[in-house]
């Protein structure tokens, strides 16, 4: 599995629990790797990722994004705060992600997204 199904999986995982507040615990659309261990420590950290993406909301609330791209910011958030990954890869994978399962016929989402990741790249940077 590579990086990108690995992010579209834990996308999925997360779009799965905001909807039914669980998880299945073999999710039968994951394929060679078991992705519950990884989900539960993005769980863990899910109250301080709200608080992270909310405060970078501008005339916007949380709850207003969709599951799907609630889980998508979540996801780049949490990569790039706990795993420390580089802010272009995870802002790169997210807006490909976006692209990918909410974009419609223009590119205003994945707009959206990038000002919204931006703002939170910068926010971790000014208070790690």
């Amino acid at each position: 599995m590579t990086q990108h199904e690995k992010r579209i999986q834990l996308m999925h995982l997360l779009y799965q629990h905001d909807l039914t507040l669980q998880f299945e615990q073999k999710p039968s659309y994951l394929f060679e790797v078991d992705l519950t261990q990884e989900l539960q420590t993005i769980l863990k950290q899910l109250e301080h990722l709200d608080d992270i993406i909310s405060k970078c909301l501008t005339n916007y609330r949380l709850n207003r994004l969709s599951y799907v791209d609630r889980a998508i910011i979540r996801l780049a958030t949490y990569e790039m705060m706990f795993l420390k990954l580089e802010p272009e890869i995870a802002i790169n994978e997210a807006l490909n992600i976006t692209r990918e399962f909410s974009m419609l016929d223009d590119e205003k989402q994945v707009k959206f997204n990038n000002k919204l990741l931006d703002t939170i790249a910068l926010f971790i940077k000014e208070h790690a």
